[in-house]
């Protein structure tokens, strides 16, 4: 991790595909200056929300502009509903109306749907052209703008259809961070938990101690995501498709999916960050009742992230949830199944996940019923 600019740089090293993020004030205003300086005259298709373009976009093409990129906006509506075949063909067919070619630019000026959908299209039109992101959510900075997975959801699940295609570069600006929703910030805060729950548990105590001045803003902040982007750097640089550790970076991720879907990817209902949250207190909490850790673990877990304002509980989403047995059809949906079989990340402790192969279904009804009534 290096300072570069007054921003801070993490490198993602997969030899002659690694790519840096850096992390920082004004990055937004300087986006043109860094994507000439890796990629001289290249086009660039900018893909971003309604919401993130009344607040970015004209600054994003202005730096561009300046730096002689020709930038060709598509604006679509937020949200994870987004995420779906019928945008995707839009995007794809926005890219190729504008001829670009395949050494020209995608860049994804959102969070992580944009993020995901712009991805995606990026990995397929032409077999693969070059894809920047400008993550503008907590979420999307420390998590989903990093490590190369892109993708769009299908009614059997979340991100069940996509491509592994690694970024060029990432910009995160955490200046866009001062005007983001409290329930966005959140969100995005869970994600960051998630590195020090992973392996990394004086970080977590970190958090623990000063997890109002990462909401302030300032040093802290920067700090924080720059520590839980070099934690993904890390794990993607040893494991890029998720054939091992990788999977790791889904701790709280298969009930968290579980109960998006469940929700309809209703984010009035439920957002991402919100479903990890409950996820990885679920996680902890399964842990201890299959006695493979402490269950004052899961009680330190849960009492942290609800001091941050985030939901915990399955009876915290709103509108209710539908019959365990439909629960589990979206748990089985899990990329992590293989033969059928059930793979949870699990822990011994906070700190020391692991990855648990074939876990017993009835373990985990059971589990969710009495969390269910609970």
């Amino acid at each position: 991790m290096t300072v570069m600019n007054a921003a801070q740089s993490v490198r993602v090293d997969l030899g002659d595909r690694s790519y840096d993020i850096l992390i920082g004030p004004g990055l937004i205003a300087r986006a043109g200056d860094e994507i000439v300086a890796r990629r001289p005259r290249v086009r660039c298709a900018v893909i971003t929300d309604t919401n993130v373009a009344a607040a970015h976009l004209n600054a994003l093409t202005a730096s561009l502009e300046k730096s002689g990129i020709e930038a060709q906006p598509l604006v679509l509506e937020p949200g994870e509903k987004t995420k779906c075949f019928d945008e995707l063909m839009s995007v794809c067919d926005h890219i190729l109306g504008a001829r670009l070619e395949r050494g020209d630019v995608v860049l994804a000026l959102g969070g992580g749907v944009i993020g995901d959908l712009a991805g995606f299209a990026a990995g397929i039109v032409r077999r693969g052209m070059r894809f920047i992101q400008v993550p503008t959510s907590l979420l999307a900075q420390v998590d989903s703008s990093v490590g190369g997975k892109t993708g769009i959801n299908s009614s059997h699940g979340k991100n069940l259809i996509g491509v592994f295609h690694q970024p060029d570069l990432v910009l995160a600006d955490t200046d866009v961070l001062d005007s983001l929703p409290l329930r966005e910030f959140r969100a995005g805060y869970a994600e960051m938990a998630k590195y020090g729950l992973i392996d990394r548990p004086d970080f977590f105590a970190w958090l623990e101690a000063h997890w109002r001045d990462v909401f302030s803003g300032g040093e802290a902040r920067i700090h924080a995501i720059a520590t839980s982007c070099q934690a993904k750097a890390d794990v993607v640089a040893a494991d890029e498709r998720e054939g091992g550790a990788r999977a790791l970076l889904n701790l709280g991720h298969t009930f968290g999916h579980a109960l998006e879907a469940a929700t309809g990817y209703d984010s009035k209902r439920l957002v991402h960050g919100e479903g990890v949250a409950i996820g990885m207190v679920l996680a902890h909490q399964f842990s201890a009742r299959m006695n493979l850790a402490s269950p004052d673990d899961a009680q330190r877990v849960e009492a942290h992230l609800r001091q941050v304002g985030l939901p915990t509980r399955l009876s915290d989403i709103e509108g209710g949830l539908p019959g365990t047995d439909i629960l589990m059809t979206h748990i089985a949906q899990d990329k992590k199944v293989q033969r059928g079989a059930l793979t949870f990340i699990l822990t011994h402790g906070i700190g020391r996940s692991f990855i648990a192969d074939d876990v017993p279904q009835d373990e985990v009804f059971r589990f969710l019923e009495d969390k269910r009534a609970s």
